[in-house]
Formats: structure tokens, C-alpha cells, sequence
């Protein structure tokens, strides 16, 4: 059975370089010329810059974990697949892709004018280089998990070390044919592919260079930019990559990330003119859409706000009472925390799979049909049935990342528990690496925990509590939710499995929902083509332009 040829070509000659090239090849200078497409303006400075909140993990595509590096690491690489606007899939190196009669073999066709920043040819074989490093016990990626939720074959074997990364189901057919075979049909398999886990890295580069590959100075990529600036904890600058195929119909010729730590700080170098992005702070929102109707923008994100417990062996006892934490989230007054800290049109959660993820409604809980003092009312209860009360006050630390709006929620969370329940939660916050650190380690009580999803799936929420996920960081396990997370992965209908999974999470309570994200950012006017339609946010640097002003 073929898929994708005749679609994914549909999307390519649509998409904006495509209207570009015919005014450049008219001799318009780009700099002076207007939108193909809206006929607006374009400014001469094409450079893009933007707050960010923290160091990021790495440009490393097989070893970045975060968001902020991600961002990064899709514009200096390209893998198979890239999104469009509004999320769906178009070509990247692949130009078109078939899958088999069992669904369990894709073939992808890489475009043969795909190169490295060096000036080498992107082959099958770099992607073959790097599933199979993503893989590796060697390398011990952040992301190994991910290899194995691909359903890649002999991924599990490989991952524990029991076979050799060699065996992984992913073969070079050709310098422009990848096949790739599956342990089970996943039929969101594609979409996975928009990963920066997936993305191919240069074996020589990494090998000459080992962990010191991605400095400005050493690193070879393959996506629309090069990383030409680093400096630690203040800026990474990526400028366009010459090599890039379809380098002469990219816009922006510059995209700088200054980290700020502080959003108060980031606005007003906003309102100065220094950023074209920034997000809003906390409660700020309803002013600034006043004041800035233009720059003010708010949207649906596929990311969830959580709190979860340590259960592991290192945790504390009172959280391996069941009732304990039920009778912690049922006192946490989401609406508080939604409108009156956030108040950026974040949703309030009683699930862990946000409402914004595609083909799949997250079922009504027990706990959201109720009334705020009613849950205050079953908490009390529940802790005392627990054993603790006045003279027997439950105390624990909480750790969260540090961010101002990161500690108004903890601030606010501590102070509803300590009002309702007599609990005494100790705070502290962290440098975003060692927070990392910390939580991975299962070295906290109760952590803060955020996650945005990589595919447009419930799984990759409901994957992150399965018994050995490598983001498991309160090493929940229910033998139960590790089974129907299997069977969804070969089913055709899995709303059924995912309502279960929500229904034992809603009453087990691992984690504390808080609220599902808003994209909720002051955006530069002459910013174009934000994809605000794209719930994962996987944003590309060469689609989008500035408008002269």
C-alpha cells in the first residue's frame, strides 16, 4: 500500500519558499521585495530574536530533552518530515514516503539535493547513523525512550543492551532510501518523524569531535541554519545555512534566543524593541491584550502543568498513601491558579492528556464535577483517614524550576494546602540543569513538571507514567496502565484505552494536573506567518518574515 506521494507533493507546492522563488527569479531583491503571497512589505533586516527562559539542554538532536533546545535544534537540522502552520505533515529530507500491506515497513524517499553545511550529501545512511546512536546504551540519550515508542524494530532489545545498535530496524537501501521496520503497526508513526530525535546527525563530524561537536566552531548541520554564536546562559545565534536546499527561498537570514531569566525584564526589552517574542507574565495578559490588541496573542498549546510525586524507594512513605494524594489535588483550587495567576486563557486540568491534542476527548473526573469546597471538604477527610492532622501535620519539600511565574503557582499551592489542610510544604527552586538533575534522579517529595507533547497523540502524555519511561520521574507503575498503553499502540479505536488510563490516573492521582498551556506571548506585528495553529508549536525559522514597518 503506498502513502503519501501524491499529498505530501500537494503540500510542497504550496508552501510559501515555493511563491518566493518566483518573485526572486523575477529579480526582485529580496530585501525590497513584497510577500508573494499578502503582497506586504518585507523589512530589510530579516532577523528574528526572541526570549528564552533558560540555558538549553543541547543542539544535540539525539540529545536535547527540552523545548527551548528543540526550537533551536529544528532550525540547524532537518529530518524526514517537517509541519506546516498548522501542524500537518509536509516533506522535509523525504520528499514522499510508502508504506506496506502490514503497515509494519515504511520506505522514505530522500530529495537528492539535500546537503550538509559542509557541502556534503545527506544520505539514508546519517539517518541510519543517528536511530541507531539515539538507541545506543553508549550515548544513554535523555530521549532513548523515544526509539522504543517508535516501535522501531529490536529497539527494547537494543536500548537494554542486549543486542547490538546495529540491529535496529532501519536500513539504508540506498544514499536516498530509507526503510524502516516496525515491531507493530503504530499509525502515527510519521508524525514522530517531526522529532529532533529523529533527525540525522554527520557521523564524521561526531566521531572526529565526540561531545564537543556542536560548537560553533565544529558543528555541521543539515537544517535551513548554522549555529555561528553560543554563549552560556546569554544568547545562541543560528544564521542561514548556504547549503540548505532550499536556502534562496528563506526569508529570515538571522534568528538570535537571548536568554532572560526574569519575564518582567524580557517585557519591557520587549516594549523597547530588542525582542520580537516574549512571554506574557503571569496575569499580565488581560492588560497587555488592552493595551497591545496587535502584539498580545494567546492560543491552544499541546503541553500540560503538573505536580508528581516521588513514589520510588527514596520517596517519602506519606506519598505512597494513595489517599494522601487524592486529598492534595483535590485542594488545589485550579481557577485560582488559572485566572487570577495565569490569566492568559489557560484551561484548568483534570486529566493529564490536554483537550488541544487530535482524536481524543479526555474524560469528565469525578473530581471536576464537583464544587471547590466539596473537594476541600473530601480532602480534609482523606488526610485524616491518612493519619495526619494538627498534631501530626504532614510535611514535605517541593521543588520547581526557577521562573517568577514557576513560583507564584508553588507559593500559592503551598499556602492552599497549609489554609485547608494544616500541611507545612517546604519550597526551593533550581537552576533549570540541576532541577533536571534532581527530579531525574528522584531526589525531591513533590516536583513541578511540565510537558509538551512531541506528536500529536494522547500517547505522549500517557507514555510519560508508563513503568519505564525515561521521564517516569516519580517512577509511578501500575501494571495495568503499562498494559492498555501497549495494546493502544496496535489498536484501531483507542479512546476506550486512553479514557481507562485517564479514569485509574483521575483515581491513583501520580501526578497533580494543574493546567493545560496557552501560547500566550507579546509577538512582534511585523512578525509573519506565526503559526498559531500548530498546538505542538513546532515553529521553523524559514517560514516565517519580518514586514517593513
Amino acid at each position: 500500500m503506498k502513502y503519501g506521494r501524491t499529498i505530501l507533493k500537494h503540500h510542497a507546492k504550496l508552501t510559501l519558499s515555493t511563491f518566493l522563488c518566483s518573485a526572486l527569479l523575477a529579480g526582485t531583491a529580496l530585501a525590497q521585495a513584497t510577500h508573494p503571497v499578502t503582497g506586504e512589505p518585507l523589512a530589510k533586516d530579516q532577523t528574528f530574536t526572541y526570549r528564552v527562559l533558560d540555558e538549553h539542554s543541547s543542539v544535540d538532536p539525539q540529545v536535547v530533552e527540552d523545548t527551548i533546545g528543540a526550537e533551536i535544534v529544528r532550525d540547524l537540522f532537518e529530518g524526514l518530515m517537517n509541519q506546516d502552520a498548522q501542524g500537518k505533515l509536509i516533506p522535509g529530507v523525504a520528499t514522499d514516503y510508502d508504506v506496506s500491506d502490514d503497515t509494519k515497513t515504511y520506505t522514505f524517499h530522500l530529495r537528492d539535493n539535500a546537503k550538509w553545511s559542509n557541502g556534503d550529501p545527506v544520505t539514508a545512511g546519517d539517518f541510519v547513523f543517528a536511530w541507531r546512536r539515539a538507541a545506543s546504551p553508549e550515548l544513554a540519550s535523555p530521549y532513548q525512550w523515544y526509539v522504543k515508542l517508535m516501535s522501531l524494530e529490536n529497539a527494547s532489545e537494543i536500548v537494554a543492551g542486549e543486542m547490538p545498535p546495529e540491529e535496529l530496524g532501519v536500513t539504508a537501501i540506498d544514499d536516498h532510501t530509507l526503510e524502516v521496520r516496525l515491531s507493530q503497526p503504530l499509525s502515527y508513526f510519521p508524525q514522530m518523524t517531526t522529532h529532533s530525535t529523529t533527525f540525522p546527525a554527520p557521523q564524521k563530524v561526531v566521531e572526529e569531535f565526540g561531545e564537543e561537536w556542536t560548537k560553533p566552531e565544529n558543528i555541521v548541520s543539515n537544517g535551513a541554519y548554522v549555529l555561528t554564536e553560543h554563549l552560556p546562559n546569554e544568547r545562541s545565534v543560528r544564521e542561514r545555512n548556504e547549503m540548505y536546499w532550499d536556502n534562496e527561498n528563506t526569508i529570515i537570514d538571522k534568528t538570535i534566543a537571548l536568554v532572560i531569566n526574569d519575564e518582567n525584564v524580557a517585557l519591557t526589552r520587549f516594549m523597547a524593541g530588542e525582542l520580537d517574542r516574549t512571554e506574557v507574565p503571569a496575569g499580565q495578559f488581560p492588560r497587555l491584550k488592552k493595551e497591545h490588541p496587535e502584539e498580545a496573542i494567546s492560543f491552544p498549546r499541546l503541553c500540560n502543568y503538573y505536580y508528581t510525586f516521588n513514589q520510588s524507594d527514596t520517596g517519602p512513605e506519606a506519598f505512597k498513601d494513595v489517599r494522601v494524594r487524592q486529598a492534595l489535588s483535590l485542594a488545589v483550587d485550579r481557577k485560582i491558579i488559572t485566572q487570577n495567576i495565569k490569566a492568559g486563557g489557560e484551561p484548568e486540568a483534570y486529566t493529564f492528556t490536554p483537550e488541544a491534542v487530535a482524536g481524543f476527548t479526555p474524560p469528565q473526573t469525578e473530581m471536576s464535577e464537583m464544587s471547590q469546597a466539596d473537594r476541600d471538604a473530601k480532602a480534609k477527610e482523606l488526610l485524616a483517614e491518612a493519619g495526619y492532622g494538627p498534631d501530626n501535620p504532614l510535611t514535605f519539600d517541593m521543588i520547581y524550576n526557577t521562573d517568577e511565574s514557576h513560583e507564584k503557582i508553588a507559593v500559592v499551592l503551598s499556602q492552599m494546602w497549609k489554609q485547608k489542610l494544616g500541611v507545612v510544604p517546604n519550597l526551593a527552586n533550581m537552576e533549570w540543569k540541576v532541577f533536571l538533575e534532581t527530579r531525574g534522579n528522584q531526589d525531591f517529595d513533590l516536583a513541578r513538571g511540565a510537558w509538551c507533547g512531541d506528536y500529536n497523540e494522547a500517547s505522549t502524555f500517557l507514555d510519560l507514567l508508563d513503568s519505564e519511561s525515561g521521564y517516569n520521574d516519580g517512577k509511578y507503575s501500575n501494571p495495568r496502565v503499562d498494559e492498555l498503553l501497549i495494546e493502544a499502540k496496535s489498536a484501531s479505536d483507542t479512546t476506550p484505552i486512553y479514557t481507562e488510563i485517564e479514569q485509574i490516573l483521575a483515581e491513583e492521582v501520580p501526578v497533580i494536573p494543574i493546567y493545560h498551556y496557552a501560547g500566550v506571548y507579546m509577538m512582534d506585528s511585523d512578525v509573519g506567518n506565526w503559526p498559531v495553529e500548530n498546538v505542538e508549536q513546532n515553529w521553523y525559522s524559514k517560514d516565517l518574515y519580518k514586514i517593513a514597518e
